[in-house]
């Protein structure tokens, strides 16, 4: 991860990136980059949920047992503990702003359940 000087923090990811807008003690907020044909891995939090808003590109978000196409003006709410992820089905890259709420929001608390890139 990167720090710039307006203390954004930016890291490069296998199917993508993701840059911290604002890190504070109630909530983190995210804008995430998915490239195309890539997804993130199949996974849950402990101590969050999430809001995510599609800002741009297409692709099918799962959702526990739902798999639910998204596009540009969509916002999905992820409880704590449900499973999730994000797949690039489209030909330019998916952008959306992720809000995180809850006690904890350490990159720790991801469990992976199934991964492209080797990380469970």
């Amino acid at each position: 991860m990167t720090q710039e000087n307006n203390k954004k923090i930016f890291d490069e990811r296998p199917w993508g990136n993701f840059t911290v807008l604002s890190d504070e003690p109630d909530h983190k907020v995210k804008r995430i980059v998915v490239l195309p044909g890539k997804r993130l891995s199949l996974q849950r939090h402990q101590k969050r949920q999430e809001h995510w808003f599609i800002v741009s590109g297409t692709g099918v978000m799962t959702l526990d047992n739902d798999n639910i196409e998204v596009s540009p003006g969509d916002a999905i709410d992820i409880p704590m503990k449900a499973v999730h992820r994000i797949n690039n089905t489209g030909k330019s890259n998916i952008v959306f702003i992720e809000i995180q709420t809850g006690s904890y929001f350490g990159e720790d608390d991801i469990e992976r359940l199934e991964d492209d890139f080797g990380r469970v």
